[in-house]
């Protein structure tokens, strides 16, 4: 039986402060490789403004991020992780494009090119799963999850897509 070599991604996850959405406060990313995670990284980022309106979902402060570098500080460092990926994931995808987008533009940086594939739109067609939050997708697949904290949130949206595709391997005419 051909072994089925899976794509090379990258999951990631922002937490953001308040409304705007370059105000990053904290960045998961994971890197998978055949089917593997083979890289994790999780930073805070200090946003441009000091208002907090989501503290209540992830905890987190201009206390916590006051002497963190900012997303243009941080970003350049974090780019390696990129490299060679067949897409970027994220659950409710829309969000965390947005988010990147906004960080970049704010600090004068290109967004990457690199195409986003949504968890909330892989649970829905691969399993029929809803509703399809995050903690819901976790639960249906058993998946560990600390719902808000970045690299928690990073990292299953990464073993979701590793599911969904080796399901989606599973299932086509020929596999044994």
């Amino acid at each position: 039986m051909k072994q089925d070599r899976g794509p090379t991604f990258v999951a990631l996850d922002f937490e953001t402060a308040d409304y705007p959405r370059d105000s990053a406060c904290a960045l998961g990313l994971v890197r998978v490789e055949n089917h593997r995670i083979v890289q994790r990284a999780y930073n805070l980022i200090r946003p441009p403004r000091r208002r907090f309106a989501f503290t209540y979902l992830h905890g987190i402060t201009w206390e916590d991020v006051a002497h963190q570098p900012t997303f243009a500080e941080l970003w350049p460092s974090l780019t390696p992780i990129l490299k060679g990926v067949d897409f970027l994931a994220a659950h409710n995808a829309s969000f965390d494009r947005s988010v990147l987008h906004q960080c970049c533009e704010t600090a004068r940086m290109t967004p990457p090119a690199i195409p986003f594939e949504c968890t909330v739109r892989l649970a829905r067609q691969t399993w029929n799963i809803y509703p399809t939050k995050l903690n819901h997708v976790c639960d249906h697949l058993g998946i560990t999850l600390k719902h808000h904290f970045a690299a928690s949130d990073a990292e299953a949206c990464a073993l979701i897509v590793i599911a969904a595709h080796r399901d989606a391997a599973a299932d086509k005419p020929g596999k044994e």
